[in-house]
């Protein structure tokens, strides 16, 4: 099908939970109707109608909002779906539950799309069934667009440019640091992780997906130097401190690997990555590290245990559909940190990169990041060799959209720390 023969230029699919409302502000607020021609997506014609009208309302440049009705589990209303569309961005999740239908349907339909997935596994089922399809239809599924994982592969990118722009050699090891940050976790992403403990316990697969670090990479190049995601507090060379494990690193580690490997190992074979919690110096940030360690084992204690996993889904974890409100999620902020090394010609060389924003991570910044990597893929404002596949931020959008991030208020930058005299 042509552009022109499509109705929507871009959908937000899943509008009406928190997460999709605030995508859907962001779009409305930032664009016009003249713009790009918008739709609200979801299963609740009411609600949805709700929304388009009161986003109508409060935003400039829009009188007309329509909306997009389906059940995500139905592969035939997706495909009519992703068929009248150009870009997709879907916020419904847990994905191994609701995403494999629309992605199925936006490579037959030629629809880019985008999402915000945490979850290896699925991601791993997506690119062994649907990759070399993607490839062929030249149909960009960009997955892990938001907090996850953003921030850490774009920074990795951005030292890794760096480096080579400056040194004429890539970084051969990075760090990546949640250095700051403050903000709510959704009943989604709890959900999520949930998916991925159970089936971890019930899957081969998945669970050799969970023990291997290189399981996103391209298949038969799933193995390398690096051994895995810290479990253990430790002192950290790059950065003479304490630090923890990283709740987000089974995420963020994959996917920049995995972005190294479809881009041709532009940073090498042997390239390293760790994601880590710094925490201080002295004793202080020792006990602190200890007790995130601990937190981080007792929770995968507990959601491995399956028992005690359903209890808590039940009585601990929020419902989907009792998020944060709007305002909270729009308090907060993040700083990710990404330090790489490597060696010159003239001797080794240090390169830091800083991604962060006022917003929450998992909420309002994810919905902006989400957004904005929406409409790189519409107005094909792509910096990849690669037309088409199941695609990381950095191999499927690269660098433009760090400058649109960076235009709508994120702090993004990048420099030598060490250089060689």
């Amino acid at each position: 099908m042509t552009d022109a023969d499509r109705t929507h230029d871009l959908v937000v699919w899943g509008a009406t939970g928190v997460a999709g409302r605030l995508v859907a502000e962001h779009l409305t607020a930032q664009y016009t109707r003249a713009d790009l021609s918008l739709a609200v997506g979801g299963r609740n014609r009411d609600r949805l109608e709700t929304l388009a009208g009161k986003l109508t309302r409060q935003a400039d440049g829009w009188d007309e909002l329509p909306v997009v009705v389906g059940d995500a589990t139905d592969p035939e209303r997706m495909r009519a779906i992703a068929r009248d569309t150009r870009v997709i961005c879907t916020t419904v999740g847990p994905y191994t539950s609701y995403g494999t239908p629309l992605v199925g349907a936006c490579i037959e339909a030629g629809t880019d799309y985008c999402d915000i997935t945490g979850e290896v596994t699925w991601v791993r089922e997506m690119i062994d069934r649907y990759h070399d399809a993607a490839v062929e239809a030249e149909t960009r599924i960009v997955h892990s667009c938001g907090f996850d994982s953003v921030p850490a592969d774009l920074g990795t990118l951005l030292v890794q440019s760096f480096a080579t722009e400056t040194f004429d050699a890539p970084c051969e090891t990075v760090r990546i640091y949640l250095a700051d940050g403050s903000g709510g976790v959704s009943g989604g992403t709890l959900a999520s992780f949930a998916e991925l403990f159970e089936a971890g316990e019930t899957d081969p697969l998945a669970r050799r997906t969970l023990r291997n670090p290189y399981s996103l990479a391209p298949a038969g190049e799933r193995s390398g130097v690096d051994t895995g995601e810290r479990r253990r507090p430790r002192t950290d060379p790059f950065s003479e401190t304490w630090t923890a494990p990283s709740p987000m690193a089974p995420v963020n580690e994959r996917v920049v690997r995995r972005s190294n490997a479809l881009l041709g190992y532009p940073w090498g074979r042997e390239f390293q990555c760790t994601e880590l919690v710094p925490t201080g110096d002295g004793p202080a940030g020792a006990i602190t590290a200890g007790a995130i360690a601990g937190g981080l084992g007792l929770f995968r204690s507990a959601m491995s245990f399956a028992p005690l996993r359903s209890r808590l889904r039940r009585y601990v974890f929020p419902r989907l559909g009792t998020e944060p409100t709007a305002a909270d999620a729009e308090d907060g902020h993040f700083t990710v940190r990404v330090r790489g090394r490597g060696i010159a010609a003239d001797g080794p060389f240090t390169v830091e990169a800083e991604f962060g924003a006022d917003k929450d991570p998992g909420y309002g910044a994810t919905a902006r990041m989400l957004g904005e990597s929406a409409m790189c893929l519409l107005r094909d404002e792509v910096d990849s060799p690669l037309g088409g596949g199941v695609l990381t931020p950095t191999s499927g959008i690269g660098r433009p959209l760090v400058d649109r991030v960076r235009s709508i208020g994120f702090t993004v930058t990048v420099g030598g720390v060490d250089t060689p005299e």
